[in-house]
């Protein structure tokens, strides 16, 4: 005869069952959503980083084929067209003109204008400026490719952090999916426990 008692408990422990594994499946889910949520996240950050960082970086990769340029790395004729360039900038030229016109006031104040040291120091002048000008140019270039080489060493960095921890979220979503998996494997083996504790005690 069968026995109630069997059947009733067996009954609650099936419930029982299928509530724990609703709750870990879903427990599982919400830890695998928060961890893609982190992902995208850290994606987000990565590329924001990314963006504040890319008028830095631009800048320094002209800058350091300017420095290649001055220094002959890319060639002669590379060399002579940033020269020249430098020359015929509008900055040179007013720096040169200022200062030819210096020497030209001071022979003048003096009663020297048409002798012969002033027309040396003139051709002497723009020649040291320009090698100053170069120099000092070089310098400011310098500054830029170093900029543009730290803004690049934080955009790599910041993405190997990023890779990192998008690593260990992307592990722990699926220790969360694979917990759940095994919950509910769980949940039926103790289904199937108590079906069979059923079973035995109605024969």
């Amino acid at each position: 005869m069968p026995d109630p008692v069997t059947g009733i408990g067996a009954a609650v422990s099936i419930g029982g069952s299928l509530l724990k594994g609703k709750a870990a499946s879903k427990a599982g889910q919400l830890q695998y959503d928060a961890s893609m949520a982190g992902v995208a996240e850290t994606r987000q950050a990565r590329e924001e980083m990314r963006a504040l960082l890319q008028p830095y970086t631009a800048a320094g990769g002209p800058a350091l084929e300017a420095q290649m340029a001055a220094l002959g790395l890319a060639g002669p004729e590379a060399q002579q067209a940033y020269v020249s360039g430098q020359e015929q900038s509008p900055f040179f030229q007013s720096l040169a003109q200022q200062g030819e016109n210096a020497i030209l006031q001071n022979a003048s104040a003096t009663g020297g204008l048409r002798g012969g040291n002033v027309q040396g120091a003139l051709a002497q002048f723009r020649p040291q400026l320009l090698n100053q000008f170069l120099e000092q140019q070089y310098g400011r270039l310098g500054g830029m490719t170093q900029l543009g080489q730290r803004s690049a060493a934080g955009v790599g960095a910041a993405g190997l952090d990023a890779a990192g921890d998008i690593s260990t979220l992307l592990g722990e979503g699926g220790a969360a999916r694979a917990g759940s998996a095994l919950a509910k494997g769980q949940m039926f083996g103790d289904i199937l426990g108590s079906v069979g504790g059923v079973a035995k005690g109605l024969f």
